[in-house]
Order: structure tokens, then sequence, then C-alpha cells
């Protein structure tokens, strides 16, 4: 007799190209803060997201969840995990540090083509802000970031910046509405703006620096929040 299953076989290559497919479309919502700290995820859940079978949802799954950015609490249930004081230190820490380093090397190729594409994005976010759809202005504002850092011509540094934010984009949700009523993004984003029209490399690093601290600051006071509530 032979083994029955609820999923019809596939190749071995169909396997591993679905679930591909599916790591980077789980990833991607993360890494934009599509599901907040502490949100529960089923394999048939995500299954039922990314519209495939179980089979390459519980292959992306366990990917992400080697690469920390989900945790295991139950045979088949994952939860988004809730970054504590250290964690976000460190990782602000080393986001400052490479972040600055691609805004950096990314001003001396921008050119009035790229300005333009981040003015594009810059009014995608504002609206977004405006009509307080924080989950969609979370996910134009990754495209903002990584499009600086793909102009620095270094891919494995954006591959160790994405890495970073695997680990903070869920966090990123804690920002807002404070984020959003004192616009500390939308001045930082258009100091880095300007500085890319004028190739200005340090004016660069700076804006998006102090980006990255104007959330810090805001995401530590979040956590103290969470711990006295």
């Amino acid at each position: 007799m032979s083994d029955v299953s609820d999923e019809p076989p596939l190749p071995q290559r169909a396997i591993e190209t679905l679930g591909d497919a599916a790591y980077r479309q789980m990833k991607e919502r993360i890494i934009r803060g599509v599901y907040r700290p502490g949100h529960k995820l089923t394999v048939r859940a995500v299954a039922q997201d990314l519209e495939v079978s179980t089979t390459p949802a519980r292959d992306a799954i366990n990917r992400l969840t080697g690469e920390g950015a989900v945790v295991y609490t139950g045979p088949k249930t994952v939860i988004v995990p809730v970054l504590g004081a250290s964690e976000l230190r460190e990782i602000t820490l080393t986001r400052l540090a490479l972040e600055g380093l691609a805004s950096e090397q990314a001003a001396q190729y921008g050119r009035q083509a790229d300005v333009k594409e981040l003015k594009s994005l810059q009014r995608l976010i504002n609206s977004a802000l405006d009509e307080r759809l924080y989950s969609e202005a979370l996910w134009h504002n990754k495209e903002f970031h990584f499009k600086i850092y793909r102009l620095s011509g270094l891919p494995h540094l954006v591959s160790m910046i994405e890495s970073l934010w695997l680990r903070i984009g869920p966090s990123l949700h804690n920002l807002y509405p404070e984020f959003a009523e004192e616009k500390y993004g939308v001045h930082n984003h258009e100091v880095a703006m300007e500085a890319l029209e004028e190739r200005d490399a340090a004016s660069l690093r700076a804006a998006m620096e102090n980006d990255i601290r104007d959330g810090y600051r805001r995401l530590k006071r979040a956590n103290r929040e969470r711990e006295a509530s």
C-alpha cells in the first residue's frame, strides 16, 4: 500500500522553488513591518496568506526561525519575537555602523533620477502618515531606505543591513503615532534627499544615522511602557 498524504508529491526542484518564493515573501513582510512583535503565525495561516501549500510555508518558517526572525512556541506555531532592551541597543549600534557606511558610499552615485524616485516614495509615506495608515508608511519607508543603500554598489553590505531589518522591522510599529505626529522621519528623509542631490556624503550619512537614532529613542520608550504595563 502506498503512502497517502494530504498533498500531491512535487519534484524536489519544484518544492525548493516554491519554498524559496515563500521565504522571500515572508522575509519581505517581516522586514516591512507587516507583522507586529508577538504576532502568532501557523503553518496553515502562512500557507493561506501566501497562497501556497503547507510544504513551502513550513520551509519558509523554518528558514526564518534559523535567522531569528520568528521563534517556535509549539509544533506548528511561531511568533514574531519582541525585542528586549539589550537586543534593541545592539541592533541599533550595528545599524548605525552599516547603514551609515552604505549611505556615505551611496552619495557619490546618486543621480537626479534617484532623487526623483525618493521624492515619489516620500510622498507616499507622507500620505500614509496623514491618513494614519502606519503599516503602509512602513512598507514605503523600507523602500526609501534601501533605495539609498543599494546606490552604494555594495551588495554584501546591503544584505547585512537587510538581516538587521529582519529583526527590527516588526518593532517599527512602535514608532507610531508619535513619529508621525512629530515628523521626525519626514525631516530626516528630506535632509537625506537634499544631501544625495548635492552628493554630500557626510550629510547623507548624518541624516540616515539621525533617523535611526530618533527611532531608537522612541522604541526604547515603547519598551519601558510595555514593561511597566
